[in-house]
C-alpha cells in the first residue's frame, strides 16, 4: 500500500512538472565588432583618445590598438598578424606592408605630419643648451634604431647639421659617439630621458604630451635642419571589418580627427599643405 502511494505521488509530481512552462531564455547579446589598428608608437596618446571617440560614435564597435615601432608593425603584418588598419610613421614601412601583400598599393594616404625635437631631463644634468652641445664628449644620448622612422629622421638631421657650416665637420660622428642605446620605438627614448637615464634624445614634438611636459626640457631643431615626417594610413587588404575600417579612416581624416591630432602636437595634413 505504501509503495503504491509513493508511486502515485511521483506520478503527480511529474505531471505537475510537465504542466509548468520552461524558464524564458535571455537573448544573447550581439557581439561587439572589433577593429584592430596597428599604429606607430608616436601615435599612442592621440590615437588612444581618438579610439574612445570613435567607439562613442560607433557603440557596437571596439577599437583594439597595437602600438609599436612602425618597422615592428610592418614585420608583424608580413608574418600574417590579423589587423584592419595600419598607421605608419613613414612611407618606407608602409611599402614593406604593401610588398608583403597586406596593403594594396596606392590605397595609402598621408593623414598627419610631425617634426623632430631634442629632449633633455627636466634638471638637464648634461647642461645642454644648444644643438651644438650634443657633440660634447661624455654625454649619454639615446636615439631610435636606424630602421625606426624617427631614427632615420634623426640621422638626416645630423647629416644636414654637419653639412650646414653651422656645426663642426665632425659633428655627426661626435654625436653618434655619445649614443648609449638605440631604442625600438620613440616612446622608449622619451621614457629614458624623462627618468634621467640619458642626457638627451631625439623624439617627435607630439611625444611630449601635456602630462609629460614637466619631465623634460625641449630644444627646437630649426626648419632648415628638421624633417617633416609624413604618416601614411591604409586599410589592411584582408580586413575582417571593411565597413568599420573605412569609417575609422574617414574619422581620422575628418576635421574632428585632425583637431585631436593637432592637440597632441601633430601637424594636420591641411596645415602642412598635403
Amino acid at each position: 500500500m505504501r509503495h503504491m502511494l509513493i508511486v502515485g505521488w511521483l506520478v503527480m509530481v511529474l505531471l505537475a512538472g510537465c504542466g509548468q512552462q520552461a524558464a524564458p531564455q535571455v537573448p544573447a547579446t550581439a557581439p561587439q565588432a572589433e577593429l584592430v589598428v596597428f599604429a606607430a608608437a608616436s601615435l599612442t596618446n592621440a590615437f588612444t583618445e581618438m579610439g574612445q571617440d570613435f567607439e562613442a560614435r560607433n557603440p557596437d564597435a571596439t577599437v583594439v590598438f597595437n602600438f609599436a615601432g612602425s618597422q615592428q608593425l610592418a614585420q608583424q603584418l608580413g608574418q600574417g598578424a590579423p589587423a584592419d588598419v595600419f598607421a605608419s610613421a613613414n612611407a618606407r614601412q608602409m611599402e614593406v606592408a604593401i610588398e608583403a601583400g597586406r596593403v594594396v598599393s596606392n590605397t595609402q594616404q598621408i593623414f598627419v605630419n610631425n617634426r623632430l625635437v631634442v629632449v633633455v631631463p627636466a634638471d638637464n644634468p648634461g647642461e645642454i643648451a644648444t644643438l651644438q652641445d650634443l657633440a660634447q664628449p661624455g654625454l649619454k644620448m639615446v636615439l631610435a634604431a636606424e630602421d625606426v622612422p624617427v631614427g632615420e629622421y634623426s640621422r638626416a638631421f645630423l647629416d644636414k647639421a654637419a653639412a650646414s657650416g653651422e656645426f663642426t665637420a665632425d659633428y655627426r660622428d661626435a654625436v653618434l659617439a655619445n649614443i648609449v642605446s638605440y631604442e625600438e620605438n620613440v616612446r622608449a627614448i622619451l621614457t629614458k630621458v624623462a627618468l634621467g637615464e640619458a642626457d638627451a634624445g631625439i623624439v617627435y614634438t607630439s611625444d611630449v604630451a601635456p602630462n609629460e611636459a614637466d619631465q623634460v626640457q625641449q630644444i627646437d631643431i630649426p626648419d632648415t635642419l628638421n624633417t617633416i615626417a609624413a604618416y601614411p594610413l591604409a586599410a589592411v587588404s584582408d580586413t575582417a571589418q571593411p565597413a568599420l575600417t573605412e569609417a575609422f579612416l574617414a574619422y581620422v581624416l575628418s576635421p574632428e580627427g585632425q583637431a585631436t591630432l593637432a592637440e597632441y602636437g601633430f601637424i594636420p595634413v591641411l596645415q602642412a599643405g598635403s
